[in-house]
């Protein structure tokens, strides 16, 4: 599959209109794998999350710009992997879009994909989501139920990035 902007609509490459495949593949595939979970309604900011962090998880992985329908299964693993708890998925995210940012710069060419995957990424890290405090002491307090516990403001992409981890196991 060419992508990455390196083609137009009609395969021409002659100006016209860039159509962002890859990211639009993306984000299809991270929809898709939200909505198979049923974790949270499409329509929230929290599904917004999961979804963009696992749309640039899918983008910033496909190394070889091949993601295809028939590679998705067998790259779940590599996206688990990824999107752990304990891995540093907000380094490795800034670094592969760095080094995407200096090929894009040394080919000349604007890609829509990456700006597409750029605005995603700032919108995750600038974007704070009040949700449950997954550091909160157990045992400190009274129990709550689930919408009465502590809370706090957190980026997107730390709510977003559990969720599309648990909708990749749930797949």
């Amino acid at each position: 599959m060419l992508h990455r902007g390196h083609e137009s609509t009609d395969g021409t490459g002659g100006g016209e209109l860039a159509v962002p495949m890859a990211w639009l593949y993306a984000e299809y595939i991270a929809d898709e794998l939200l909505r198979t979970g049923d974790l949270m309604p499409p329509t929230s900011f929290e599904f917004r999350a999961g979804r963009d962090a696992l749309a640039l998880t899918v983008f910033l992985s496909d190394t070889d710009g091949e993601l295809s329908g028939i590679r998705v299964i067998s790259q779940l693993e590599t996206w688990l992997s990824l999107t752990a708890y304990d891995q540093p998925w907000q380094e490795w995210v800034r670094a592969r879009m760095a080094e995407l940012a200096g090929e894009e710069a040394g080919s000349g060419t604007p890609s829509p994909d990456l700006a597409l995957a750029a605005e995603a990424w700032r919108w995750l890290e600038e974007t704070e989501l009040l949700a449950p405090d997954l550091d909160a002491v157990p045992g400190g307090g009274a129990v709550f139920g689930e919408d009465e516990g502590p809370k706090v403001w957190t980026p997107a992409w730390r709510l977003g990035l559990p969720l599309g981890h648990l909708a990749i196991h749930l797949f």
